[in-house]
């Protein structure tokens, strides 16, 4: 096919997830094969056979081998160079494609210019919602929820829960703030207007920081739940203390990127305020209950590597 013909570029980034990568492109191909697609597959020095196996297993796919692991954002602006259609469509290397995701999103995203960036719904192996879909922004109220821990208790709600109830909501086509980087479609245009991913984001909230972006330029991002797949992950994304510092380096980067005014300061505050809290808290329980780890463990790394992740990105 040649670069004329292209109507979207898919984009993978792969890193150690063989298995789940053969499984994201096996499911691709075989549920969207009637689109004009240009499948790029970025791999970022992984050391389990990824590149091998993709290779012999799907020789159409436009492999680039990195010998350095540059992380998710870099990684996908480095192979949107090489994009050649009309969409460019982010894919997890952790997804299975289920038929008519990818025809429905585009429909979709053709028909809502205004959306700018647009995304699906994304579910778990047996069926259940995986409440990554799509998020709000951040604000000063959403963090005053998550450090007093009130949108734990109230997780549906949109007033005590701003940030994360939307995402449980994928019943209908709704404007959201962030559309999740695992299944996010854009026309390539804008992608090279906004300029790709901001490459300080080495991972986690790159993609709020675009859709955050985007809107600048008068976009608003939507989803719908007629284009569904399975992303195995995201439940369990955050759940060793080096992946929570990331997470927690790139909302610092995020609240000193697009909050303005008193909010900053105060923002930042809040986030430092819910790692010292999470940290006692465990350390409390632990006494009381005589036990360590887990939890307790990894937000007490948290805490000592503070002044790591309170400079952001």
């Amino acid at each position: 096919m040649s670069a004329s013909e292209v109507e979207i570029s898919v984009i993978v980034v792969s890193f150690n997830t063989r298995d789940m990568t053969l499984k994201a492109l096996e499911t691709l191909y075989a549920q969207a094969s009637d689109l004009r697609m240009q499948v790029i597959l970025w791999d970022n020095a992984s050391h389990d056979g990824s590149a091998d196996a993709v290779a012999e297993a799907f020789p159409q796919v436009e492999l680039h081998r990195c010998p350095d692991n540059l992380g998710f954002a870099a990684g996908n602006n480095r192979a949107a160079e090489f994009a050649t259609g009309e969409w460019i469509l982010l894919l997890n290397s952790d997804t299975e494609t289920l038929p008519g995701s990818i025809q429905n999103l585009l429909a979709f995203a053709k028909a809502h210019p205004e959306a700018g960036i647009v995304g699906g719904r994304t579910i778990f192996a047996d069926g259940s919602l995986n409440a990554t879909s799509c998020f709000n922004r951040m604000t000063v109220w959403s963090l005053i929820c998550y450090v007093t821990m009130i949108s734990r208790w109230f997780p549906h709600s949109p007033l005590f829960n701003p940030e994360r109830s939307v995402s449980g909501q994928m019943d209908r086509v709704r404007h959201v703030d962030i559309v999740t980087g695992c299944f996010f479609l854009l026309k390539t245009s804008l992608w090279r207007e906004l300029g790709g991913f901001d490459l300080r984001y080495f991972m986690y909230a790159e993609e709020s920081d675009m859709c955050l972006r985007a809107a600048k330029l008068g976009y608003r991002p939507m989803v719908t739940p007629d284009a569904t797949i399975i992303h195995h992950g995201g439940a369990s994304a955050v759940s060793s203390a080096k992946k929570q510092i990331q997470s927690y380096r790139g909302k610092v980067t995020i609240i000193r990127d697009h909050f303005g005014g008193i909010a900053r300061p105060v923002g930042l505050a809040l986030l430092w305020l819910t790692a010292l809290n999470r940290h006692l808290g465990h350390e409390l329980v632990g006494l009381i209950k005589r036990r360590e780890g887990g939890q307790g463990e990894m937000w007490k790394t948290v805490w000592k590597q503070r002044k790591d992740w309170l400079d952001g990105y």
